[in-house]
C-alpha cells in the first residue's frame, strides 16, 4: 500500500460515526477487567495475557486479533469458562463468570460435532440437556437448521458434509441455546477462500436477524475489518491490549469494500500494530546450515563427509 494516499483510519463518515455512537449507548453485555493468565512451565511462569480490559455492547460484533502467540485463543477460552483465570474478572450482564454455561455459545476452528449424530440431533443435543422434551427440542433445532440453510441435510451425518456445512451446524448448535454472546475461535480458519467468503456472508445474515453479540477471534486482517464494528488488537508476549479500533467502513458491508480507502487505511493501521518494523539490532541472525550426504564435498573449504 506504499505510494497510495490513504485517509486516517480514525476518519468516519457521518452515518458510520452515528451508528458507532448508538452502539456504545447500548447495554454492556460482556465486561472484562484486568484479565491475566499465567501458566506454569518447566522453564518457569509464563504470562500469556496481562491486564486485558474491554467491553462489548449488545448486538456488537467485536473481532480480536494479534500476532501469533499473543493469547487470542486463551482469551476466548477464558471467556467461555474453559480456561481458569489467574486474576481479573469476566462479567456477563454484570454477573461474574468462571465456569461454562448456556449463556455463552462457543464455536471452535475444528467442527467438534458428534459424528454419530445427524445434523438435527447435533443441534438438539444442548436443548435436550437443558430439559426440553424430544419433540420440543426437535422443533427448536429445526428452526436453527433452517436459519443456517441446512434443512435439506437435517438427517445427514457430519462425515457427509463439507467443511463449511459442518461449521454451519456448529453455529446452529451454539445458537440453539440462545446464548447472550457467541464466542468464535477462528471458526473459518480451516476453510478455503471461497467457502470462507460464503461463511462470512452467512454469519452476517444470522447476526442481522437475531439478537446476538459476537466475539470473533481471527488472524486474518481482511476478515476482521469486513466483519467487525470494533477490533481489539493484542500485542504479543504477553498479550496486552494495544488498541481498540472503531472500523470506519460503512455498513452494510460487501466484498467490493476491500479496496475502499477506509478499508485500506484500517488494514494499514493493523499491519503497523501487528507487524511493527524490526531494527537490525533486534533481529536475530538467520543461520544457514548446508546438509550434505556422505561422499559430497562441502563448500567453503571444509573436508568432504565420509
Amino acid at each position: 500500500m506504499t505510494g497510495i494516499q490513504l485517509p486516517s483510519y480514525l476518519d468516519q463518515d457521518e452515518k458510520t460515526r452515528a451508528r458507532l455512537d448508538r452502539l456504545k449507548q447500548r447495554e454492556v453485555i460482556l465486561e472484562v477487567n484486568n484479565l491475566t493468565k499465567v501458566f506454569d512451565s518447566p522453564q518457569g511462569r509464563i504470562t500469556a495475557l496481562k491486564n486485558v480490559s474491554f467491553k462489548t455492547h449488545r448486538r456488537e460484533f467485536v473481532c480480536i486479533i494479534g500476532p501469533s502467540g499473543c493469547g487470542k485463543s486463551t482469551l476466548v477460552r477464558m471467556l467461555a469458562g474453559l480456561e481458569s483465570i489467574t486474576s481479573g474478572e469476566i462479567l456477563l450482564d454484570g454477573e461474574p463468570k468462571l465456569e461454562p454455561g448456556p449463556d455463552r455459545g462457543m464455536v471452535f476452528q475444528g467442527y467438534t460435532l458428534f459424528p454419530w449424530l445427524t445434523v438435527k440431533k447435533n443441534v438438539m443435543f444442548g436443548l435436550q440437556m437443558q430439559g426440553r422434551s424430544k419433540s420440543q427440542a426437535e422443533s427448536e433445532a429445526m428452526q436453527w437448521v433452517e436459519m443456517v440453510g441446512l434443512s435439506k441435510f437435517a438427517n445427514h451425518y457430519p462425515q457427509q458434509l463439507s467443511g463449511g456445512m459442518k461449521q454451519r451446524v456448529a453455529i446452529a448448535r451454539a445458537l440453539a441455546n440462545q446464548p447472550r454472546i457467541l464466542l468464535m475461535d477462528e471458526p473459518f480458519g480451516a476453510l478455503d477462500a471461497q467457502t470462507r467468503a460464503k461463511m462470512q456472508a452467512s454469519l452476517f445474515d444470522i447476526w442481522r436477524n437475531i439478537d446476538i453479540t459476537i466475539c470473533f477471534i481471527t488472524h486474518d486482517l481482511d476478515e476482521a475489518i469486513y466483519l467487525a464494528d470494533r477490533i481489539l488488537v493484542l500485542k504479543a508476549h504477553p498479550g496486552e491490549v494495544q488498541e481498540l479500533i472503531e472500523v470506519p467502513v460503512p455498513r452494510p458491508r460487501n466484498p467490493e469494500q476491500f479496496i475502499s480507502p477506509e478499508f485500506l487505511a484500517t488494514k494499514k493501521r493493523l499491519e503497523e500494530l501487528i507487524h511493527p518494523p524490526v531494527s537490525d539490532k533486534e533481529e536475530e541472525p538467520f543461520q544457514l546450515i548446508r546438509m550434505a550426504r556422505a561422499g559430497d564435498e562441502v563448500e567453503n573449504g571444509l573436508e568432504s563427509v565420509e
